[in-house]
């Protein structure tokens, strides 16, 4: 159990969930589309990408043992729970394991170079852990980013590789949409790491760290993300208007399960002041990903049972 929370199991289930969605949701639903992976072959793509993310994570509460002592006593687990040589093992082991899947799969697809993707994010992951994220903003565009190439993942692995004249427009498609969730992922995962700075501000600021909060102040820092909020909304709107208009259960999904958690997020966080607050609208945003990931398999539902 130690373990789990070590690597934050409910977050790497989340990318592999994200992953899963995307290629047995709305990929092999596609009607006379030959996938560059089969299914065995993607579940694999999945525990590399979950095994480099574990390693991340790991790295990143060996860095934070002494924020996390301060700011969340009760959740440090490396030094109390599970020594921090152990936790190195289990570093080192997940990028390796990560990394070798990561080759293997690559060689299946005929795309030995997409072996490096594994190496450069485990390398990013470790730096964000040692240097990025100590400095104004660089660690949340940073993480941003990685949750957003997890979902590109699916359309480099999947869907680049089978690329031909004859099917490069509805290739391209896809890809437009996997790259439009990919921005709504990056936005969503970017205003959650500022909540999740204004609620480690007092153990941040102890240890010297640099986060938008300690750098504008915990309220300015509230209202900026105030406003930040409206622009995922804005979008999903517009995108549902232009987009969706004549699919009924999407609509429904988007404004019941996307539309209204988003609203409910911006009215707590004016209203938002302790440390518990700020977990609970950070655990929102975690489901409002989710519920916006699924909607892709909502809407290739309703496309394919159109009256």
């Amino acid at each position: 159990m130690n373990f789990l929370k070590l690597i934050r199991y409910q977050n790497l289930l989340i990318i592999a969930l994200v992953q899963a969605v995307f290629h047995f949701g709305f990929l092999k639903q596609q009607e006379g589309l030959l996938l560059a992976l089969n299914d065995i072959e993607f579940i694999l793509l999945i525990i590399a990408t979950v095994c480099i993310a574990a390693a991340g994570y790991i790295i990143n509460n060996i860095v934070d043992q002494e924020t996390d002592a301060i700011s969340k006593p009760e959740k440090v687990i490396v030094g109390k729970h599970i020594s921090e040589t152990r936790a190195y093992n289990y570093y080192i082991a997940l990028n390796i394991v990560g990394v070798l899947i990561g080759f293997f799969v690559s060689n299946i697809i005929f795309k030995e170079s997409f072996a490096a993707i594994f190496i450069v994010v485990a390398f990013v992951l470790y730096l964000y852990a040692t240097q990025f994220k100590q400095s104004l903003l660089a660690g949340n565009f940073l993480v941003s980013f990685l949750v957003a190439f997890s979902i590109l993942l699916v359309g480099l692995f999947d869907l680049y590789p089978v690329i031909s004249d004859e099917n490069r427009y509805f290739l391209g498609v896809l890809f437009q949409i996997i790259i439009d969730y990919a921005i709504f992922a990056f936005l969503l995962t970017f205003i959650r790491e500022v909540i999740k700075d204004i609620e480690d501000y007092d153990g941040d600021l102890k240890t010297g760290m640099n986060t938008l909060p300690i750098y504008l102040g915990k309220e300015n820092t509230q209202k900026v993300v105030f406003g930040l909020s409206f622009i995922p909304l804005i979008v999903l709107l517009y995108y549902l208007n232009s987009n969706f208009t004549n699919l009924e259960y999407v609509i429904y999904y988007t404004l019941a399960f996307i539309v209204a958690p988003m609203l409910y997020f911006i009215v707590k966080l004016w209203q938002a002041k302790t440390q518990n607050d700020f977990n609970h609208l950070s655990t929102v945003l975690k489901i409002v990903m989710i519920t916006g990931i699924l909607s892709i398999a909502v809407i290739t539902y309703n496309l394919n049972n159109l009256p």
